[in-house]
């Protein structure tokens, strides 16, 4: 999986759907290894409760296991594993509640960034959001549709222009690796209904509104998440430890 980032600012990321970009911007190796790891834990390579393999993990990519143990580091701090002093990593089970509040947090944060652009008196926003929303709106391709996505999201971050929301967005990783819209099905057509009632929103100048479409879409984004991932598998507990 590779992070998508903002024309304003390449190291943040825009992406709630967590799809792969056209490019990779100042990522780093433990950066990159963390996504290896996430696209194993989602093709079922590791299940709950077994160990990280990291020596395999290293030779596999080419690499020392220094940036392999910073990608637990940061798997750890996401909920995705547990570090056992002396023992090794192994893979926590996935949470209903927790894949919830992960878009339910995307809402909230894209939500403020809205309010935030629409204070920012950008006269051409509403006119580029439109614009984007219907070229989405008439796309089949999962891999443009995941491109008009990020092109949306990272308008509104970029008018917003704060830096704080950006710290917010770099802190959440996404769950999902690979194509969000061809991975998760139905989602494009959440995204479809909640882009176009986010631009009549926007295009009202309405904050709260927008804000609070946000919110609707995210958390239903997060309800077909969350069964794909039960469709998976991954919320089950596992005893293997060894």
């Amino acid at each position: 999986m590779k992070v998508a980032t903002s024309s304003r600012n390449p190291d943040v990321l825009v992406a709630p759907s967590g799809g792969r970009a056209t490019r990779m911007v100042r990522t780093s190796s433990g950066e990159q290894i963390a996504s290896h790891i996430r696209r194993m834990i989602f093709e079922g390579e590791l299940r709950p409760g077994m160990r990280v393999p990291q020596d395999a993990i290293a030779r596999d990519l080419g690499v020392s296991r220094i940036p392999v143990r910073e990608a637990l580091i940061v798997l750890e701090r996401e909920g995705w594993v547990t570090i056992e002093m002396h023992r090794g990593a192994f893979i926590d089970a996935l949470d209903a509640q927790a894949v919830q509040d992960h878009y339910e947090l995307f809402g909230l944060i894209y939500g403020f960034a809205a309010r935030r652009a629409l204070s920012r008196s950008s006269p051409d926003l509403a006119e580029r959001l439109a614009d984007i929303q219907r070229r989405f709106a008439r796309e089949r391709d999962p891999a443009q549709m995941q491109a008009l996505s990020i092109a949306f999201h990272g308008a509104i971050v970029e008018v917003a222009a704060s830096p704080r929301i950006n710290v917010a967005l770099r802190a959440m990783s996404a769950l999902v690796p690979g194509n969000f819209f061809a991975e998760v099905p139905d989602a494009a057509e959440v995204e479809k209904r909640g882009l176009a009632a986010i631009v009549r929103a926007m295009a009202g100048r309405d904050g709260d509104k927008a804000a609070a479409e946000y919110a609707r879409m995210m958390r239903r984004v997060g309800d077909k998440v969350v069964r794909l991932f039960k469709d998976r598998g991954l919320f089950e507990s596992a005893a293997i430890t060894a």
